[in-house]
């Protein structure tokens, strides 16, 4: 009985990725491309460092070593250390962009010849870096893949030492930015930490897109009220929510709505104008299905 139940369970994550192959791939191959181009017309040119790209970029001033030879050494190691230490099923979704990423990167080197950006100010070099990297790493997140590199270190370090993957983050691209310090000077690497900010927002857009909702959860000793006002003013749905207060055991509604953000100042001064004393929670919300 118990065999049979466990044949049963459906498993979600096979269903998803299974899910429009072709469109997928393509956003991940075009991602990598485009990360790979921004690396060799912004990034290595302005001496910004930050993961195995920036290893890659020091080691190229340093010694003259190619960086896409640097990056792939990285990549393939990171990949074995990944498989030892995160076992299969953390890494397989790492291998494809593991591999094409340096293979990119080498290959669009060519096309730097064709693509002059002139005498560029190194910040404005930094900000179209970053702008472009983070696009294509969102396409390349938002499609199921990663490019591996210190994305697997950052899983290592998160799991072993017992913090967020944020924190994780902070010390491996950290050692490499201060790897940078002594190859280019502080300068050089106030512009990777622009850079690198930059990047994870743009990232972070790309992937969840911008928010064209809020999401408001409100507490009222006048819900009736508000609800007239959500649903015949405003004409948007209201969910009321049963809750109860943790301290006082109170049983309380909580009326939820999703607004979109151009209404968002009306409804919050709306909500104020008939309880002054209402207790209301706002979020963006990137994504509304369904009926409203």
């Amino acid at each position: 009985m118990f065999f049979k139940k466990k044949e049963e369970v459906r498993d979600i994550i096979k269903e998803v990725y299974a899910k429009d192959k072709l469109e997928r791939y393509a956003k991940f191959i075009l991602g990598v491309f485009i990360v790979a181009l921004s690396f060799n017309l912004f990034v290595l040119p302005s001496d910004i460092v930050y993961g195995v790209s920036g290893v890659g970029v020091i080691l190229n001033k340093m010694y003259g070593i190619n960086p896409s030879t640097t990056i792939f050494i990285g990549e393939i190691a990171l990949l074995i250390l990944s498989f030892i230490v995160l076992g299969k099923e953390k890494t397989k979704n790492s291998i494809i962009g593991s591999i094409l990423y340096p293979i990119f990167v080498e290959l669009t080197t060519y096309l730097t010849a064709y693509i002059d950006v002139g005498n560029v100010e190194p910040i404005v070099m930094a900000l179209f870096g970053a702008v472009i990297s983070g696009f294509g790493f969102g396409m390349i997140f938002k499609s199921g893949y990663t490019t591996g590199g210190t994305d697997i270190l950052n899983q290592i370090v998160s799991k072993y030492g017992k913090v967020s993957l944020g924190n994780a983050m902070l010390v491996t691209d950290g050692l490499i930015i201060l790897g940078g310090i002594c190859t280019f000077g502080v300068s050089k690497i106030m512009y990777s930490i622009i850079n690198l900010y930059i990047v994870s927002m743009m990232t972070d857009k790309v992937m969840i897109g911008v928010s064209q909702s809020k999401s408001f959860f409100i507490i009222t000793s006048k819900e009736s009220e508000i609800k007239k006002f959500i649903l015949g003013q405003l004409g948007h749905g209201v969910t009321v929510l049963e809750g109860n207060g943790a301290f006082s055991g109170n049983k309380q509604k909580v009326l939820m709505c999703v607004i979109p953000t151009r209404e968002y100042f009306v409804a919050k001064e709306g909500i104020h104008e008939i309880d002054p004393n209402a207790f209301f929670v706002v979020s963006d919300a990137y994504e509304v299905h369904g009926n409203k």
